[in-house]
């Protein structure tokens, strides 16, 4: 079994109606914004594309089968405590993070005055430095659900050794 892998992750949630008042929360962090994202856990889109990457790299399949949404018990969870499940799984099986790097995909809200709140956050709980979890965003020119603002969507590619 080699010693280093990567992986790949990707999720996807609409935003809450006007009307619904729900925190949006973003890599374990509530943002200031007007909406929240609809999901049975915190719906942390940011959280769920990193946990599929690491959960994809080290070959335990991904979220849904961990965490499924038809269970009761994951009805609000916190995605940063579904996290630190995720990487006690990594460690029994002697995986650490090398790196992370993690994107928003979405036209609002702007994360770079939460980019470093976000690192410091998440970097504790894979193990690394905070230099080696990036976190970053990009818009979609305004194009598809995203640019429409209906929701967000992020993609995340993780590092992973053998300890």
């Amino acid at each position: 079994m080699t010693g280093i892998r990567v992986g790949q992750g990707f999720d996807v949630h609409r935003f809450t109606s006007p009307e619904e008042h729900r925190p949006l929360l973003l890599m374990g962090c509530e943002i200031p914004h007007d909406r929240g994202l609809v999901g049975h856990s915190d719906a942390d889109v940011m959280l769920h594309a990193l946990m599929d990457a690491l959960l994809g790299a080290a070959g335990l399949g991904d979220i849904g089968q961990h965490f499924p949404d038809t269970d009761p018990a994951f009805k609000g969870a916190d995605s940063a405590q579904l996290l630190q499940r995720v990487m006690g799984d990594l460690a029994e099986r002697g995986w650490q993070v090398v790196n992370a790097d993690v994107c928003l995909i979405g036209e609002r809200p702007k994360i770079g005055p939460h980019r470093q709140r976000m690192r410091d956050r998440v970097a504790p709980i894979l193990g690394v430095p905070s230099e080696s979890l990036n976190v970053k965003a990009t818009t979609t020119e305004k194009l598809g659900f995203t640019g429409r603002g209906e929701g967000l969507a992020a993609q995340a590619v993780v590092l992973i050794q053998r300890g």
